[in-house]
This record gives structure tokens, C-alpha cells and sequence, in this order.
């Protein structure tokens, strides 16, 4: 009876799920570089339409314990954010070359133009607020 109670928490211990939830788990935290679940086992994801909340809990569970997710928890939902140890076992899971970074490493238009324009101006001659006075 011991070994049986063994076998059984073993197995009961153990979760299966679709490898092509994983990689899609896998791809959509890639792709955004972020990952947003309820706390709820028995809804589906509301990004990710084919693949249960319960699946996408379990494999960020499984990336935080390795260190590739930091996770942030408030008001019944799960917040992760990729580590670059994360960014780099993703890449060779998914077979990403290393120019494709996430949506949140990328610098949009509007910053790089925002860049430019902070660059320091040449300095005026005059003081204070504006132009120098005429004499």
C-alpha cells in the first residue's frame, strides 16, 4: 500500500500539457517581453484565446523558479517581466536569431526623435529667459 500511495503522489504531482501551448506561452511572454494572468485556474487566457489560465500560470511558476521571470502579484492577477537570462533561454528555445528583442528592450519612433531633440542646444549669448535685450 506504500508503494502505491508513492506512485500516486507522484504521478498526482505531475501536470501535462499540450506542447503547443507551451511554445505559444513561450512566444507571446518573447514577443512582449511581459506576461498578465488572473489568478484563476479554470478560465481561459484573455490574450492567448486557446490556452487555459491554468497552463499559463504554471509555466511562468516554472520560469520564476529558474530565474528567467520576475513576478509581481496585486489585486488577484500575476504580473512577469522577462529577466536577460530569460530573454536568452527564449531565444534558443524558440530558435531566434539575436537581432529579434522584445517589445519592451525596443525603442520606438517618437523616442529616437525624442533623443535627437534633447540634445543640449547651442548657448544663447544672453541670461535669463529670453533673447539678449537690444541696445
Amino acid at each position: 500500500i506504500l508503494l502505491l500511495n508513492r506512485l500516486l503522489s507522484v504521478v498526482s504531482a505531475a501536470m501535462f500539457m499540450p506542447t503547443q501551448c507551451i511554445h505559444d506561452i513561450h512566444y507571446a511572454l518573447f514577443k512582449d517581453g511581459v506576461m498578465c494572468a488572473k489568478k484563476c485556474t479554470i478560465s481561459m487566457h484573455p490574450e492567448l484565446k486557446h490556452v487555459k489560465n491554468l497552463y499559463v500560470l504554471k509555466v511562468m511558476q516554472s520560469l520564476k523558479s529558474r530565474g528567467f521571470v520576475k513576478e509581481q502579484y496585486a489585486w488577484r492577477h500575476y504580473y512577469w517581466f522577462l529577466t536577460n537570462e530569460g530573454i536568452e533561454f527564449l531565444r534558443e528555445k524558440l530558435n531566434l536569431p539575436q537581432e529579434v528583442v522584445p517589445a519592451t528592450l525596443m525603442k520606438s519612433a517618437a523616442q529616437v526623435a525624442a533623443e535627437a531633440a534633447a540634445a543640449p542646444a547651442k548657448p544663447t549669448a544672453g541670461f535669463g529667459r529670453g533673447a539678449p535685450r537690444a541696445q
